[in-house]
């Protein structure tokens, strides 16, 4: 069995439970999970760690860039921020026209590049007051999330031909582009939703190289060892790979998250101990 990570190509429709379960199915491996979900509405590279060792070193990855392809659709708006919605049609006033390429690029400059202010999607997964909020708002209860701070480092047109805006994004963890359809639908005065979308990118990895859930194989998996490569490494003498293995300290100092190796593979991930000593400890064991 190789532990590491799979990149599958999700279509649209299915959720990435779903996505899961089916390569769990195609693998035989029940420990399979991963670095970010997509919505169902959404298809596109999903990352997923197999293996218990794999999963362990999730955590790893939790603020990895991305980057969509993305389809909006101006003059509507949906109550869930996407197609999957209550679609509601906006009626211009008179002498309106349709906002022009120029006047939207010009937009996204000012208004949605850097580090922007963003409330999430209502019927999203973000937890309030430890529920999800999705579940609260199918409920019809009230749902106030409130906007944090997210980083959007490009936003691009590829075309664009009234009421379909196609824009390509590069965006940090935790952006919704939902939001940023429906916000730009309202900066725009004439409303936005999200019509498509498909995420190509996660941090180093590209949807190129991803597969459907179905055609998964082992061989497919990116070895741990490969995944964790570029992350700062300490090689582990055998006495020290044995104390790391039962939860001792080993007198080095080293930055967070560094990769303890030991007979050319990841075994641990280790941090500084906090008593002021120049000791390390494993975080984690792989």
């Amino acid at each position: 069995m190789r532990h590491g990570f799979l990149l599958i190509d999700k279509p649209c429709g299915p959720t990435s439970h779903d996505a899961v379960a089916r390569v769990r199915s195609v693998l035989h491996e029940p420990k399979i999970g991963h670095l970010g979900t997509l919505d169902p509405a959404a298809e596109g590279l999903l990352v997923l760690a197999v293996g218990a060792k794999a999963l362990k070193a999730v955590e790893l990855f939790s603020d990895l860039s991305k980057e969509y392809e993305a389809v909006i659709h101006l003059g509507a708006t949906s109550t869930t921020y996407d197609r999957e919605g209550v679609i509601e049609r906006w009626s211009p006033v008179a002498g309106w026209h349709a906002p022009d390429e120029i006047q939207i690029r010009s937009i996204i400059s000012s208004r949605f590049i850097g580090k922007i202010q963003q409330v999430p999607p209502a019927h999203s997964a973000v937890k309030i007051g430890g529920e999800r909020a999705y579940r609260k708002a199918r409920q019809g209860r009230g749902v106030n999330i409130p906007s944090r701070e997210v980083e959007i480092t490009g936003c691009v047109i590829t075309h664009y031909d009234y009421p379909h805006l196609h824009l390509k994004v590069s965006c940090g963890s935790g952006t919704y582009i939902r939001s940023l359809a429906h916000d730009l639908g309202e900066v725009l005065q004439c409303g936005g939703y999200l019509e498509k979308l498909k995420r190509t990118e996660v941090g180093m990895w590209s949807v190129k190289d991803a597969v459907r859930p179905e055609l998964a194989t082992w061989t497919g998996v990116l070895p741990l060892k490969d995944v964790l490569a570029d992350f700062p490494k300490l090689e582990l003498t055998d006495a020290q790979a044995e104390d790391i293995r039962h939860g001792r300290a080993i007198a080095h100092e080293i930055a967070p998250d560094t990769i303890g190796w030991h007979g050319g593979l990841p075994i641990a991930v280790l941090i500084p101990c906090r008593d002021g000593t120049q000791q390390s400890r494993a975080r984690k064991v792989l």
